[in-house]
């Protein structure tokens, strides 16, 4: 009896002690909820009002750009960040502890399509084992579980199919049928602006970039001056407190950017892109920039700019066609213009005395010429003494009056980086206070009529040229032409810098003064006649400045410019190049060349009013086979109703993996994909087919080299 009472005491004691032990954690319970509620009430209650008022900004979708017909020039997707949660539950549960063998298999499989480093085929030995995801998973697999990352990047900015492959690996396909937060594999998503025509107008499209703000905005091109459009506004959310907890609340929702649609047409991009660059490759140029406009609405329909790069190749420059250079002689047409609007010549056949003049001589012999022979034969001298008809007296007033007709107004073209034309106005007192001489105010008078101390960017140049060959109408240049959303479909009216900046009649004589450079007998572009499209323009050379500290004209160098229009008749696109090259080849064969070859492919197109002759539909023509089975060829011949079929297959260096195959003849899609599968990398000039390739056909492959196709059509 006694043992029985000693234990039912110690278990009373038992019980005391655990009631105790209750008692002091509820006292501490009430202790706590005293002070929160009463002593630091104000303190929580000023902190909830804070997190539950708070604005969180939530980030519009930004808006497309767009091609003239659709085509996606810049667009938003979504990118995922795989990650492994390796501090996981499901991976620290897992029975027998880490599966090794697995962890071996897995590290191969991202060695191969997600290496961690580009190269990591040519490492070997120890320098690959301490790039590869053998090491970091074994270091990062050999922490305490609590101690391993929860975060580790396994692909960045990848597709959903690659989160898809990722989870299908040896090790954490164990996870796959997991769902959320179950399985230890998962994604953060982040928009990316993609380009899908890579840098194909990359200057005149524009980037973005991130502020610190979290914001995208544009920095550059289209992406910059229509960033308001793009951009969208952005939203708000605030802390709202349900029964599961705090969550963010939409008060005001963001609104998505804009869809703008250019005036950019992507096969006249890519085809101005490629001549060029061809011509500047011939000339050995430094760099070259190049528009083509619609005469009738202004539409920028094409902007390219080259540059010699390190390697000898020629890549995308800066936008020089909106930065101010000495124009040389496609200015005369400019000055003419305002004499002819001025009534200083009344006729493309009035004469005009050539002989020397303001320390200048005309390079085609001295005597009279008329309006059309002036600028066919480009004449300094000629072009100076019909200005100074009206403009001697006063030379301040030539500025004046290219102002009036609109010469040194921003044109907001939709291009960042815009620069107006520069000129000097010949006051007799100038900017800084000095008194000039009528001498020098002459002499600057006759050098700014033809093209000299004045600096225009190609743009204004075209622009006024485009409005000559569009009877007098300035249309301001634009590449914007509509922009879309949901609830709008807005269409950007005809907007003009002027309405008119000459009668019809100055028009039509400035367009029969453009034709003779290239159809005239003595003209300075006669190399960019063809029968099948006339052009009619003005060819210009100027040296550039030296870059030392020397200063003065390099003569080593000049810069060639041609602008014109086509077709002449009726003319529907304008154009312009301007090359920077050595002194020892003329405008007349580079830049020049450039339009013209831009006209001839754009009438073999159909382009211009005309009937297309870029495919020939002949019946006695036969499809080409191109590596098509012996055995597939009847079955095609019988279902297509064939009877002429043409084959081409590939010679035994094709089939041999180490060799480079020939690939001349092939569609460009074809030849990449054959290219690529052996381990070159591929770069492509032209549009059709290879013509020729960098590597000749059974060159050993070494991993990584380099071949550029050349495609023809």
């Amino acid at each position: 009896m006694a043992a029985k009472r000693n234990n039912k005491n110690k278990i009373l004691f038992r019980y005391g002690i655990i009631t105790l032990m209750f008692l002091f954690l509820a006292s501490l319970i009430v202790i706590k909820l005293f002070t929160n509620t009463i002593v630091e009430a104000q303190g929580w209650n000023e902190r909830a009002k804070k997190d539950l008022s708070r604005m969180d900004i939530i980030m519009p979708a930004r808006g497309k750009i767009l091609s003239d017909n659709g085509n996606i020039l810049a667009c938003n997707i979504n990118v995922y960040d795989t990650k492994i949660d390796l501090s996981h539950a499901a991976i620290k549960n897992i029975k027998g502890g880490i599966p090794w063998k697995e962890i071996d298999q897995l590290a191969d499989s991202l060695d191969k399509y997600y290496p961690l480093c580009k190269n990591l085929n040519e490492l070997k030995g120890e320098e690959f084992e301490e790039n590869s995801w053998h090491k970091k998973l074994e270091y990062e697999l050999g922490k305490k579980p609590e101690d391993r990352t929860k975060r580790l990047m396994v692909a960045k900015k990848k597709t959903l199919d690659d989160f898809a492959r990722i989870k299908s690996f040896p090790f954490l396909c164990r996870f796959e049928k997991k769902k959320g937060y179950h399985n230890p594999v998962y994604t953060e998503v982040h928009s990316q602006r993609c380009y899908p025509y890579g840098s194909m107008a990359r200057r005149s499209i524009g980037r973005v970039n991130e502020r610190e703000d979290g914001q995208i905005h544009g920095f550059s091109g289209v992406e910059h001056d229509l960033d308001s459009f793009l951009f969208g506004k952005t939203g708000l959310a605030r802390k709202v407190t349900l029964t599961s907890g705090v969550t963010n609340w939409v008060a005001q929702p963001a609104i998505r950017g804009y869809d703008v649609y250019t005036t950019f047409d992507i096969d006249l991009q890519d085809m101005l892109e490629e001549e060029l660059t061809n011509i500047c490759t011939d000339a050995n140029a430094t760099w070259g920039t190049a528009i083509i406009m619609e005469v009738a609405t202004g539409e920028i329909k094409a902007i390219a700019n080259v540059q010699k790069m390190g390697d000898g190749t020629y890549g995308e420059s800066l936008n020089r066609a909106y930065r101010g250079f000495e124009p040389g002689s496609v200015m005369k047409p400019i000055s003419l213009m305002i004499a002819f609007e001025d009534g200083l010549v009344k006729s493309v056949n009035d004469m005009v005395d050539c002989s020397p003049f303001q320390r200048t001589s005309d390079p085609h012999a001295p005597g009279t010429k008329s309006m059309k022979q002036v600028i066919e034969m480009s004449s300094n001298t000629g072009i100076a003494r019909v200005i100074f008809r009206g403009y001697a007296k006063q030379p301040e007033k030539f500025y004046d009056r290219l102002e009036s007709i609109g010469f040194f107004e921003p044109l907001v073209a939709g291009i960042t980086y815009n620069e107006t034309p520069n000129m000097r106005r010949l006051t007799e007192i100038d900017k800084y206070g000095r008194r000039r001489t009528m001498t020098e105010r002459h002499l600057d008078l006759a050098r700014q009529a033809y093209g000299y101390n004045t600096t225009i960017p190609p743009i204004y140049t075209l622009a006024i040229y485009n409005a000559i060959a569009n009877n007098g109408k300035f249309v301001r240049p634009h590449v914007m032409r509509r922009y879309v959303n949901d609830l709008v479909d807005s269409v950007i009216p005809q907007q003009y810098v002027r309405e008119r900046i000459c009668s019809e009649k100055t028009a039509r004589m400035m367009k029969e003064c453009l034709k003779e450079p290239v159809w005239g007998s003595h003209g300075t572009a006669r190399a960019v006649q063809d029968d099948r499209v006339m052009i009619a323009g003005k060819t210009g050379t100027a040296y550039p400045m030296r870059s030392d500290s020397g200063g003065g004209y390099d003569t080593s160098r000049r810069r060639y410019a041609f602008a014109g229009f086509f077709p002449y008749d009726n003319p529907k696109y304008s154009c312009m190049a301007l090359i920077l090259a050595g002194a020892g080849t003329s405008a007349n064969r580079t830049s020049g060349q450039v339009v013209k070859n831009m006209a001839l492919k754009m009438f073999a197109r159909g382009m211009l009013d005309n009937v297309s002759t870029f495919t020939r539909n002949k019946a006695t023509d036969a499809p080409l086979m191109v590596n098509t089975k012996k055995a597939s060829i009847s079955v095609l011949a019988s279902n297509l109703k064939l009877s002429n079929i043409k084959t081409f297959s590939s010679r035994k260096s094709d089939h041999d993996k180490s060799k480079t195959p020939d690939v001349i003849g092939y569609d460009a899609p074809t030849a990449v994909r054959m290219l690529e599968s052996r381990g070159l990398n591929v770069t492509a000039q032209g549009v059709g087919k290879v013509v020729a390739q960098s590597l000749p056909a059974g060159t050993p492959i070494k991993k990584g080299s380099k071949i550029k196709l050349t495609l023809k059509i």
